[in-house]
């Protein structure tokens, strides 16, 4: 049986996100490998804990917890993104990035930071799809000196601070004793080389701050808030260091003739009373023109016609959505004498059978209440 993960992280259930945080951590520096080489469980400690955070650090997934537990969050499919991972290291990887619980940065090369933008479109383009464009500021490796930070015709020299390696190693102590790490050289910026004569466009950096444009494919069925996600389009990164990824976040205007419900459209038709009661034809707009749908005489207020095929379609595999039509029963108003004259002549003819309906009184008085 799952432990629970406020106990996992030794909070209160009323923790705020610090707290959690600051918990995490904690335990986080416990469970290192380096303090835990002779504890055989330490890395199934840490991917309990480290799943307990996932949860608890997220308000919508701490939500659904609270309610229903863990198996709550797996009915409303929420697995973590732990399962199945791989080595010790990259589960910290995950958490904590290169430079570990400790602090500090780790060797090597930097990876490039993510770009997030966003990128409007409206309903007729969620039910087509669309090529945009969107354009964002991204850090590029600098086109005059190719990135190497020199001014183009000047020798780089080796960095005599981590005699070309990029990296120093430095020792520090902690309460487990000391620990060695890598760190990337601040002489050199990790590249192991220096030059003579800085670029004189990106001032010695190698990279340089540029607007950039590009053509994104939006598939059709997209939801508002999804995002896309295009690999290696984000920041460049330093001293040869992997280029980030751009996160385009999806956001899709309201439509005044719609509501979207999943793939399918509601839309509301204006009927007199009259109309609905003998029964008639109307004109509804879709997305991709008019359609006649036919109003069976008798229809009530709030009553439902659907069209089927005529809403958005899946994103992937799935059913096309449908166009749900509300028949709003109108009153008429400001009637004329022979309008009048005629409504009282038909009134005069009603019988309880022409109002009956097959609703019990419970279920009438929570329409009519709207409860």
């Amino acid at each position: 049986m799952a432990r629970d993960y406020y106990e996992v992280l030794g909070v209160a259930r009323d923790a705020s996100e610090s707290e959690i945080k600051k918990a995490f951590r904690a335990l986080a520096r416990e469970l290192h490998p380096d303090v835990n080489a002779h504890d055989p469980d330490a890395e199934e400690k840490f991917k309990e804990a480290a799943q307990a955070y996932e949860v608890l650090s997220d308000d919508e997934r701490r939500g659904v917890y609270d309610r229903y537990g863990e198996d709550g969050l797996k009915t409303s499919g929420y697995a973590s993104g732990f399962e199945g991972a791989g080595s010790f290291s990259d589960i910290f990887g995950a958490f904590f990035g290169a430079g570990g619980p400790f602090g500090g940065g780790g060797g090597g090369p930097a990876h490039g930071g993510d770009i997030a933008v966003g990128l409007d479109i409206d309903l007729s383009q969620v039910a087509e799809g669309a090529s945009l464009e969107v354009q964002y500021e991204a850090v590029s490796r600098c086109g005059t000196c190719n990135g190497n930070g020199a001014q183009p015709g000047t020798p780089i020299h080796k960095c005599e601070t981590c005699d070309g390696q990029g990296q120093l190693r430095k020792i520090s102590r902690t309460p487990f004793g000391q620990m060695a790490r890598a760190v990337v050289c601040e002489a050199c910026g990790g590249d192991g080389r220096i030059p003579s004569s800085p670029c004189g466009a990106c001032e010695g950096r190698g990279r340089v701050i540029e607007v950039k444009r590009m053509s994104i494919d939006v598939p059709a069925g997209i939801a508002d808030g999804q995002q896309i996600r295009v690999s290696g389009r984000g920041h460049e990164g330093e001293a040869g260091g992997s280029q980030g990824d751009l996160y385009v976040q999806i956001r899709v205007a309201q439509d005044e003739r719609f509501i979207r419900d999943g793939n399918d459209l509601v839309t509301v038709a204006d009927i007199a009373s009259e109309l609905a009661g003998l029964g008639t034809s109307i004109e509804v707009e879709t997305l991709s023109g008019s359609v006649e749908i036919e109003i069976p005489a008798g229809t009530q207020p709030g009553e439902t016609i659907t069209v089927s095929g005529e809403g958005l379609p899946p994103l992937g595999r799935g059913r096309h959505g449908d166009l749900r039509v509300v028949a709003n029963v109108i009153v008429p108003r400001r009637l004329s004498d022979e309008q009048r004259g005629l409504l009282e002549a038909f009134t005069a003819t009603l019988t309880a059978d022409n109002l009956r309906t097959d609703e019990g009184m419970f279920a009438k008085l929570k329409r009519v209440l709207r409860v």
